[in-house]
């Protein structure tokens, strides 16, 4: 198999992989008969897991954990609103608002920290965040505002994450450490405000979506990305939320509503215009 055909196979996979978490996690709770942080305390259980075994057998590299407790925290604030979210929201929905979160939090911090993109990645931002607005203004197909907020909260929860790990020399050893230090801190939420409501599918969806979806999909993504251009990983990454919507309406019976198509259109098309115009004047990534 030539290089150029194994990235893009395994480019592939990770695609499905991330798509996966949501169609899983919305399988899970749905129909409300598990408990939303306790889907995400046995996921990220099931990813640490998972990402400690990859960590100890692979060939070249340290083997112990890194990581810290503010990216664990981080990681904790999206696992738990994203699953909490996901009982109320269609899948399709909850990853569009969580993606375009991510990334509009992304730029936002650029221009925090002194950043002065030019005016196609201003406008893409703006075109963006009237896409959120089309979800959470009221109005017939509103999802439940509750569930478009806690996304939200994942979605920065996730930036967070992410803007934290830029930089890591190993992301597999930081992404194992985190996923165990947040094991504890997702017990915490779920002691204090979860239920016992546990069902084998949700328990079942939720290992997969830790082990396979999470700790596997990250794993790959970090094989990948060296051989990809910035533009093509902006790609994948476009791709996903479009991924899960298309899932969501074959094998779940979601509607394909004009919110639905307006609200993707705003925020793909403004992501698009953003990160993409970013891409091609990154250089290509190399392995951290």
């Amino acid at each position: 198999m030539s290089p150029a055909l194994r990235t893009a196979l395994l480019t592939a996979l990770t695609l499905c992989f991330f798509a996966a978490n949501s169609i899983l996690t919305r399988v899970a709770l749905r129909d409300g008969d598990m408990d939303g942080l306790a889907f995400s305390v046995i996921r990220v259980a099931a990813g640490a897991l998972m990402l400690v075994l990859l960590l100890s057998r692979r060939a070249g590299g340290s083997r112990a954990l890194a990581g810290d407790w503010p990216s664990a925290l981080a990681l904790v604030v999206y696992a738990a609103a994203f699953s909490v979210a996901y009982r109320s929201i269609p899948s399709g929905t909850g990853a569009l608002i969580l993606f375009g979160t991510v990334q509009v939090t992304m730029i936002g911090s650029g221009l925090v920290l002194g950043e002065r993109p030019p005016w196609r990645e201003w406008l893409g931002v703006l075109v963006s965040v009237s896409g959120l607005l089309v979800f959470l203004l009221p109005g017939l197909q509103r999802p439940p505002l509750a569930g478009s907020l806690l996304m939200l909260a994942a979605g920065i929860g996730w930036a967070a994450y992410s803007l934290r790990g830029r930089g890591n020399r190993d992301p597999l050893a930081a992404t194992a450490g985190n996923f165990v230090r947040a094991l504890p801190l997702a017990l915490l939420p779920w002691l204090l405000f979860g239920g016992l409501a546990l069902n084998p599918r949700g328990v079942l969806c939720a290992v997969a979506s830790g082990a396979l979806a999470s700790g596997l999909g990250y794993a790959l993504w970090y094989t990948v990305l060296p051989a990809l251009t910035a533009l093509r990983a902006s790609l994948v990454q476009l791709a996903t939320p479009m991924l899960v919507t298309v899932f969501g309406v074959l094998f779940l019976g979601e509607p394909l509503t004009l919110r639905l198509l307006s609200g993707s259109a705003l925020i793909l098309g403004g992501l698009a215009t953003a990160t993409l115009y970013r891409a091609r004047r990154l250089p290509m990534p190399r392995g951290r």
